[in-house]
């Protein structure tokens, strides 16, 4: 049984703003088959957890609705077990995956969902691991067939997907060029590996994209949206992939609301790729969403244990990570909201010794 009776929460009953991320207290469940109770250190904050609460998550519209507890990641240990789960004991330290529900002091999960955390991550950095990786690592290695020497664009490098990426693309012998929207987050993308960094708030992007790959790239990663898709796809050579995984710039970058008219505009001018065209081109565009993946634990087992494989050989770092109480959750979305960060956000959820 767990040695806690009551846990906290963040639960959102409507779409809106900051004001949207009560903290509420509920009762601890259960663990039931193959299923392990985490008391939590700390939780992983993703923007995906931002389109929760805005209402425009497609999973969490279709499977939970409202009121929702957004969150897909966290660390910390296993507090109860229920029956048949033999991998993971009660005390052991972890970090996991959850489809929702991670904002909270307590975590009931599958067990195929939880790993023992590894050494070389504190459970800071073990919350905000999983997610950014899982996507990373998914889009560039579970979609398409690389081969060394491989030219990458990745968009929005200095974030926790891109900081992944990045590090990925170099441990495989590809080329990456990162692309960021501000200069203090430039040298951080050099320190993870970057071959070359493209700042756009100083420099014209496509003509130093150009100017960096005149034959263009292999696959170009792109989670901004109708701001830079149509140009991704353009500068691809022949046999190339646009890999798409978000759309931020459809939403607003401050202020903890949807500009609807922004959105509208945007979805107009999403651009709309043709088979035939594509064919033509010889150009492909692949999309994913981690979310739907929590299901293919096939696909999720092995990229884990790369991934901690990688990172215990040194062969990858944890990212940077910048963490918050549990109570400053809507200062943490704002400081994601506003593309200024670096690596990775986390919520702490222990209380501070």
């Amino acid at each position: 049984m767990p040695s806690s009776e009551h846990m906290r929460k963040v639960v959102i009953h409507k779409a809106g703003g900051y004001e949207r991320l009560g903290i509420e207290t509920h009762p601890v469940p259960d663990p039931g088959d193959g299923q392990v109770l985490v008391r939590t250190h700390a939780v992983g904050v993703n923007y995906a957890d931002i389109c929760v609460r805005w209402g425009i998550y497609e999973s969490a519209r279709q499977l939970v609705g409202w009121p929702i507890t957004p969150g897909f990641e966290y660390s910390g240990y296993v507090e109860a077990t229920g029956r048949n789960v033999e991998h993971l004991k009660i005390g052991d330290p972890v970090f996991g995956v959850t489809l929702f529900g991670g904002y909270s002091t307590h975590v009931c999960a599958s067990a195929d969902l939880v790993w023992r955390k590894p050494d070389a991550l504190g459970f800071e950095a073990a919350a905000g691991f999983l997610a950014v990786h899982l996507t990373a690592y998914h889009g560039l290695l579970q979609n398409v067939v690389i081969r060394p020497g491989m030219r990458v664009l990745a968009h929005s490098a200095g974030g926790g997907v891109g900081s992944a990426l990045v590090q990925l693309c170099k441990l495989h012998d590809l080329h990456v060029t990162g692309v960021v929207g501000a200069t203090h987050k430039v040298g951080y993308v050099y320190q993870l590996g970057g071959d070359a960094v493209i700042d756009k708030s100083s420099q014209p992007l496509w003509d130093e994209a150009e100017r960096l790959c005149p034959q263009g790239y292999d696959m170009i990663f792109d989670a901004n949206g109708p701001e830079t898709l149509a140009q991704s796809y353009a500068h691809l050579r022949p046999t190339g992939k646009l890999m798409v995984y978000g759309f931020h710039a459809l939403l607003p970058k401050q202020g903890g609301r949807i500009k609807y008219f922004k959105a509208a505009a945007g979805m107009l001018m999403m651009p709309r790729f043709n088979p035939f065209h594509m064919t033509a081109d010889n150009k492909s565009v692949v999309a994913f969403n981690l979310s739907f993946l929590f299901s293919r634990t096939d696909l999720l087992r092995p990229a884990v244990n790369d991934l901690v494989g990688w990172l215990e050989e040194g062969k990858i770092q944890s990212l940077k990570t910048q963490s918050f109480a549990f109570e400053d959750v809507a200062r943490a979305h704002l400081a994601l909201e506003s593309s200024k960060t670096t690596g990775k956000l986390v919520l702490r959820t222990a209380p501070l010794l």
